[in-house]
């Protein structure tokens, strides 16, 4: 059997290598001039590969279309992802929340082992060869790359990734080619990506990180997610785990506010008992001192003016009403909510080929036989820690091996 992937990353890589296994004669088609760009950025570098947790507890990770999933993630876990970087000779270590890196912390590592086993099982990667059209004429179906058509393919798997980071040939070409076959595509969002902020005060805390705190979402006035970790501010919003994570949550949302929780580990009444404790202790102290000795500086600045309170007011004034006024800000920080950034600087695409079109047993289409998709090209998206990458690979694998209808 004949059998095209389109697409060089994740995903496609390991489509081809699982279809080649199978016997199939593999032809992979690549836009850039290398295959694995978005890999070789992945981790800054260094290649968050998967994430060593069972396969439950990546479930619980994803954030849209987990059920879809199931049967990709038990047919290739995250254990057999890192065995077969192993047994490709890349050893793997495991780090901080199970993140799983090659132990040189080198990407192209991981793209090495990836191109190997392509070029030992025979596929035949097409670089520089950008596809324009995919047809299906008869039983078979014909690739137009920009160079010419090829042709007679009993198989074809779209792997061609999301629309973020462009500059990595994620273009969105996958989403035409599916939509030609009669595929629908649900709205597409950046995901994993910095939140914008209306706050004028924004810019003067730009760099500064909170550890311990909690980002709290809420849409149409309800509680919706919260997050705890740490945050960074940014020239002109919020950025870091909790904010990126938060952002994966709320992109398909309207009606949205955000609020910080300053000091989580303290509820209402032991903030009140500690703030009382201080100011007994700065009767004569200035308020900027009280603030400053429960907040970052520059954070302390702007949380006076948010309070209306004159900073030179000595401790010892504050009456129980503005003490509960302090209390409730700091469990309470508003942040005025503009939008998530860009679509391109988000780390995964959110939204894609829409998953009630596709047997998530085979990952092939609904509607028209012989034709797959996997990885990000599809509506499924995960939180950071190697869970989107394992996505990518656990796909590949189960498009691999049933795509050419051999072995599977």
């Amino acid at each position: 059997m004949k059998v095209a992937v389109i697409g060089g990353g994740a995903s496609g890589l390991m489509s081809a290598i699982f279809s080649a296994k199978n016997g199939n004669d593999v032809d992979l088609f690549e836009a850039n001039e290398k295959v694995g760009k978005k890999i070789y950025i992945t981790g800054k570098g260094r290649c968050n590969v998967t994430n060593a947790s069972d396969t439950n507890d990546i479930m619980q990770q994803v954030v849209n279309n987990s059920k879809f999933l199931y049967s990709s993630l038990y047919s290739f876990s995250s254990e057999d992802t890192i065995n077969f970087f192993e047994n490709a000779g890349v050893p793997i270590k495991i780090e901080r929340g199970n993140r799983a890196f090659p132990a040189s912390d080198k990407s192209s590592d991981i793209i090495s082992a990836l191109l190997n086993k392509c070029n030992n099982l025979g596929v035949k990667i097409h670089l520089n060869s950008k596809v324009v059209e995919i047809k299906k004429n008869d039983d078979k179906f014909d690739i137009t790359t920009i160079h010419g058509i090829y042709s007679m393919y009993d198989a074809t798997i779209i792997c061609t990734g999301g629309c973020t980071y462009s500059a990595t040939g994620s273009t969105g070409d996958g989403y035409r080619f599916a939509k030609s076959f009669g595929h629908s595509v649900t709205k597409i969002s950046p995901a994993l990506v910095p939140v914008l902020l209306n706050d004028g005060y924004v810019k003067e805390l730009e760099g500064l990180s909170l550890k311990n705190v909690k980002l709290m979402s809420f849409v149409d006035g309800k509680k919706f997610k919260e997050f705890f970790g740490e945050m960074l501010f940014t020239s002109n919003g919020i950025s870091g785990p909790i904010a990126l994570s938060m952002s994966s949550y709320i992109n398909r949302q309207t009606n949205i506010s955000l609020k910080l929780d300053l000091k989580p580990a303290l509820d209402n009444n032991k903030l009140q008992a500690r703030i009382v404790r201080d100011i007994d202790n700065l009767r004569e102290k200035q308020i900027s001192t009280l603030l400053c000795g429960l907040l970052p500086k520059s954070l302390a600045s702007v949380f006076i003016l948010k309070l209306g309170f004159d900073e030179k007011r000595k401790c010892k004034t504050l009456n129980t009403k503005e003490i509960d006024k302090i209390v409730n800000l700091l469990k309470n920080f508003d942040l005025n909510y503009r939008s998530l950034d860009k679509l391109d600087y988000g780390i995964i695409t959110s939204g894609g080929v829409n998953v009630s079109e596709v047997n998530p047993r085979t990952l092939e289409s609904k509607l028209i036989s012989g034709l797959y998709f996997a990885g990000e090209v599809l509506d499924v998206d995960a939180l950071t820690g190697g869970y989107n990458l394992q996505i990518a690979f656990a796909t590949g694998h189960l498009a691999g091996l049933n795509a050419g209808n051999t072995k599977a």
